[in-house]
């Protein structure tokens, strides 16, 4: 999509910086600005002194005042640019309601966004809880100044598991941890160029140190196939094709979520297996080969996907362990003293 046709909008935990680079970028590109209004919430000083006391009347006040605003998108022109998405709002209710308050919250929030446009695409920037922390503190508004740190962290793990799994538009996730776009051109060029490469305008950009912090460079890849069909099959056929896979639908690279994802289809593995058990222990029907069939290949998904974004060539480094593995002995395990009596 062209950025002439693109509403974007800009995500990230209190202190990021998400209005200032949708400031930036709306002059880069000549787009119409929408920032969220939130000095207008009558709460919002109560709030931060006692956060137990005002946290439902704060977040209604916000859904509704977000509700509104949101539901003007679909008027002005593109191309757009917001400083927050409607479903951000559901991160701080997750973080300060619950019991009745929560439930409550959701049967509101849920109705209301059947009527929002979504995205063609979020910008989620991320930063440590030091580091938004400085932010929070450098640019020092009133009602910010005693703002709790374990606050803001439980708001950035929300924000990061929340577009680990978001898949409703394409997300494309900036550290900033180390990357100042507001004082250095050549940081804000770059991610001015990713957002680009987003939308699919020229070659995605690589990332400057920093603006992907953490994670390992993919290995060179060979010409990925269209498809799978007409190829031989084998595993670093399978692996090239899940890398373009998740880099066309822009899914989530950061290799300690997909570890997990891998455990959680583990789990699911282990559970088709059990109900085999069950039907073969006693005689009832065996209805489970679907389950374990379509299980083993969520398994072998997420152990592409970790292979891809830690940069190994799984097919060689399984070759070579099974070679290895060729010239060990084994040994049978020592026999227990049940099996003995």
């Amino acid at each position: 999509m062209h950025t002439t046709q693109a509403y974007i909008a800009v995500e990230g935990v209190i202190g990021v910086g998400k209005t200032t680079l949708a400031r930036m970028f709306q002059k880069e590109i000549g787009a119409q600005l929408v920032l969220e209004v939130f000095e207008e919430n009558p709460f919002l000083t109560d709030f931060y002194t006692d956060r137990a006391r005002y946290a439902f009347q704060t977040q209604i006040f916000f859904l509704l005042s977000r509700y509104h605003q949101q539901r003007q998108l679909a008027t002005i022109p593109r191309p757009l640019i917001s400083d927050y998405m409607f479903d951000k709002d559901r991160l701080f209710a997750q973080v300060n309601l619950s019991g009745d308050e929560l439930a409550t919250y959701y049967s509101v929030q849920e109705a209301l966004a059947e009527n929002v446009p979504l995205p063609d695409l979020v910008v989620f920037l991320k930063a440590d809880t030091a580091t938004l922390m400085n932010r929070i503190t450098a640019r020092d508004r009133p009602y910010e100044r005693n703002m709790d740190p374990q606050y803001i962290d439980s708001l950035r793990v929300a924000y990061d598991t929340f577009f680990g799994a978001y898949a409703a538009a394409p997300v494309l996730v900036i550290d900033t941890n180390e990357v100042d776009f507001v004082r250095d051109e050549a940081n804000r060029d770059a991610i001015f160029d990713r957002i680009r490469g987003a939308l699919g305008e020229g070659p995605r950009q690589p990332a400057l140190p920093g603006l992907d912090h953490g994670q390992a460079p993919l290995a060179e890849p060979k010409p990925a196939p269209a498809a799978l069909e007409g190829t031989s099959r084998r595993l670093a056929d399978f692996q090239q094709f899940h890398r373009r896979l998740d880099d066309d639908k822009r899914f989530p690279t950061d290799l300690y979520f997909n570890f997990m994802r891998l455990q959680e289809e583990i789990g699911e593995l282990a559970k088709a297996f059990a109900q085999r058990w069950i039907a073969q222990s006693t005689g009832g029907p065996d209805e489970t080969l679907p389950a374990i069939r379509e299980e083993l290949a969520d398994v072998l998904a997420y152990v592409l996907k970790l292979a891809n974004y830690a940069g190994i060539d799984l097919e060689e480094a399984y070759l070579q362990k099974m070679q290895a593995n060729e010239g060990r002995k084994w040994h049978p395990p020592a026999p227990s003293e049940s099996d003995q009596a």
